[in-house]
């Protein structure tokens, strides 16, 4: 049984916590495997086959060929291990960073420089808060919601 997590009130904010851990393992054991050079170009070669080889849910499998992080942290996915998913494409932690708020890399390497993330949109349920990257308003992604 679960303990009372409060934590789970804040929209777009998804903790590792050990319900997490579990869903997650093989999903972060596939990343992890990534730190080899010879299992990063078996993946680049096949993306598809080798994610078939880890016992991963096709939901987990799905969210890593769609190379969505906020789907992978939803499906368990610890950011530290999802990192070397990025590190395989050669993004940098900043340039995946802005991809999971919805900004491009320059909006958000601008955002953290001035401060960080607006508290507008980012509170607890009952606030009005909703911190999907669609509804950042400093975002590239708002900005096409928008328009």
């Amino acid at each position: 049984m679960s303990l009372d997590k409060p934590y789970l009130d804040v929209p777009g904010t998804i903790i590792f916590d050990a319900d997490q851990s579990r869903k997650g393992y093989w999903l972060n054991q596939f990343c992890m495997s990534l730190m080899k050079a010879e299992n990063r170009e078996r993946f680049k070669t096949d993306e598809r086959a080798y994610l078939d080889e880890w016992a991963m849910t096709e939901e987990q499998k799905q969210a890593v060929l769609a190379r969505d992080l906020n789907w992978c942290m939803r499906t368990g996915g610890n950011i530290y291990f999802l990192a070397k998913i990025g590190a395989t494409d050669g993004k940098s932690f900043q340039q995946m960073a802005g991809s999971m708020t919805g900004m491009t890399e320059q909006e958000y390497r601008d955002m953290m420089v001035h401060g960080g993330r607006s508290v507008e949109g980012n509170r607890h349920l009952g606030e009005n808060g909703d911190a999907q990257p669609q509804n950042q308003p400093q975002g590239a992604a708002h900005r096409k919601k928008e328009a």
